[in-house]
């Protein structure tokens, strides 16, 4: 979907209780606002946030930036009725949490289009063991999903695992969220850092996490955005060889060859297109940045 591909190097979660909260993420320099009803929000705090949420969108004012809406659980008292009141208010994708099967896709598919929000566009969070074993059904369940998004302080909990600097505990699951998004070519978004003050872990994480192949970090703090849109900007020397490799193989072919050596590694078409990823991702980030300044 056109919507997949796009800069989403930090996605930072905004209360929807916080009317100051929704207005400040107008002004920060976050790829993407996940305006959040979850489980976060107080219970007496529902129905505010959601009419808060709700006006916010309206409203507008967050640019370019991609605005998603957290609902609740299906299965709460407030899931369905969320789904009601932000299917077709201008929001750029909706994120279902605790998707855990192929079926939990298909029930958030058909509430959403029952809502009239028929043309928008899914995000699924995963966040429990059985989500982490299903995420090749759960990915392959709707092309209108364009992200998975991680919840590792969840998942976490629920390993009975402890929190690491190395994230030892969740790689296994966090490697096969990616096989699984990368499989049916879905973005796939990393979990949050907790531990928001301590940035010489958090940027440990951001650049494993892109290492690993992440497309971003979700964040909890507006502090931590420029560290994880640090991590996962190209950089100079990057957009630099990606265009050398695809000129390089360019004259190659045109020379009768398959392949090449650039910077004393062999180049093949699937280098091309990486380099070619790279740099579509860094003329999106460049133009939405010059929104920023």
């Amino acid at each position: 979907m056109e919507h997949c591909f796009r800069p989403r190097r930090s996605a930072l979660y905004v209360p929807g209780c916080n009317q100051h909260y929704l207005d400040r993420a107008r002004t920060l320099p976050a790829d993407a606002v996940i305006l959040d009803l979850g489980d976060p929000i107080l219970v007496a705090s529902k129905i505010e946030s959601r009419n808060n949420v709700v006006a916010a969108v309206k409203q507008g004012g967050y640019g370019s930036r991609e605005v998603i809406l957290r609902v609740n659980n299906l299965d709460s008292i407030w899931g369905h009725d969320d789904i009601k009141a932000v299917a077709n208010i201008g929001a750029d994708a909706i994120l279902f949490p605790n998707m855990e099967s192929a079926e939990h896709v298909h029930t958030a598919l058909k509430l959403l289009d029952e809502a009239g929000g028929s043309h928008m566009p899914i995000m699924v969070m995963i966040e429990s063991p059985i989500a982490v074993l299903n995420a090749k059904e759960i990915a392959a369940a709707s092309d209108r999903i364009v992200c998975m998004m991680m919840a590792t302080s969840d998942l976490t909990s629920q390993l009975h695992a402890r929190v690491t600097h190395e994230q030892s505990a969740i790689l296994t699951a966090l490697s096969m969220v990616i096989l699984a998004a990368r499989a049916y070519g879905r973005c796939v978004v990393d979990g949050i850092t907790s531990d928001f003050k301590n940035m010489h872990s958090f940027e440990y994480a951001c650049r494993l996490g892109r290492d690993m192949g992440f497309d971003g970090k979700t964040l909890v703090h507006p502090a931590q955005i420029a560290y994880s849109n640090d991590a996962y900007t190209p950089k100079s020397s990057e957009v630099k060889d990606a265009r050398t490799i695809i000129q390089a193989l360019k004259e190659a072919n045109e020379n009768g060859l398959g392949t090449v050596v650039v910077n004393d590694k062999l180049v093949e078409h699937h280098h091309v297109k990486a380099a070619q990823r790279l740099l579509k991702l860094h003329d999106m980030i460049a133009e939405l940045e010059e929104e920023f300044i």
